[in-house]
């Protein structure tokens, strides 16, 4: 939608005849990209187990959501109907190996992908191992690959999760996309109420943290200052529970190692497409 509706698309702006690579789904915490000829599914942050990891790390009890998560994939799935889905980081909660709840969660959701999908896990902080062990002892028909948590090039998109910096690759795709951050906004009213609530965010590359780290000194845009720097856009948490930065919020620090430095021009969407503007006044 454009400007007039107070609506547009966090992937930023493009020709009226082109259509973005990266098309968040209304009210969804998950986007569609072009991958050549292909149509993917990109997700973030699905923290599998993250109930449990509560019960470990603070004591508290939360009922899990497992059955919830899924069907909720499950139903965007079936809704855009990809060739691929995109796991940016963090499938699973656990840091080391999963637990036996949150690896039962897995093994029950990739047992429901159909036999057609081809998946695509960038491995985040929280993934541990998960290449060992994704495959092995389950009934998964559909085709996986994991990748490095650096990322890799897909089509025109680059990906990764953003714990770590990206590899050169992702940097010289047309657009960046990234989780790890959970970005979130605080809201307040006028009688000073408040809520908070996920966000999209989304900018251009800044040059400057990259340029003078040598595993990037063959990324050309970052010498050429003619050349416009990619897109970059940050995936909302898919899981509703783990909380994030505070984007709006003084005080508030980055996770990523490049961000916020990285980020110019960066704007907050609501997941509704509500765009909020620069995320620092918002």
């Amino acid at each position: 939608m454009g400007d007039d509706s107070g609506r547009s698309s966090p992937s930023g702006p493009r020709s009226p005849s082109a259509r973005p690579l990266v098309e968040p789904l209304p009210g969804e915490p998950a986007a569609t990209a072009t991958i050549d000829d292909e149509r993917a599914l990109f997700v973030a942050d699905y923290h599998a187990g993250y109930e449990a990891g509560l019960r470990y790390e603070r004591g508290v009890d939360v009922p899990s959501r497992a059955a919830a998560r899924r069907e909720h994939l499950l139903s965007l799935l079936e809704r855009v109907r990809p060739d691929r889905l995109v796991v940016l980081g963090d499938l699973m909660h656990s840091i080391g190996d999963p637990g036996g709840a949150e690896r039962g969660e897995l093994e029950v959701l990739f047992e429901s992908f159909s036999a057609e999908l081809s998946v695509t896990v960038v491995k985040g902080n929280h993934d541990g191992r998960i290449e060992t062990w994704l495959a092995d002892g389950t009934d998964i028909d559909a085709s996986v690959t994991v990748e490095p948590g650096a990322g890799v090039a897909l089509g025109d998109v680059g990906v990764c999760h953003g714990h770590t910096w990206p590899a050169p690759a992702v940097l010289e795709r047309e657009v960046v996309c990234l989780g790890h951050e959970h970005p979130c906004v605080r809201l307040e009213d006028e009688v000073g109420g408040s809520r908070v609530e996920r966000a999209w965010l989304r900018g251009r590359l800044d040059p400057d943290p990259f340029r003078d780290r040598p595993e990037y000194e063959d990324v050309s845009w970052l010498e050429e200052a003619t050349e416009s720097p990619p897109r970059v856009v940050v995936v909302p948490a898919f899981n509703d529970l783990v909380g994030g930065t505070w984007i709006n919020v003084t005080g508030q620090s980055f996770l990523s190692p490049f961000l916020p430095a990285g980020l110019a021009a960066g704007e907050a969407y609501l997941l509704d497409g509500t765009r909020l503007g620069p995320y620092e006044s918002v």
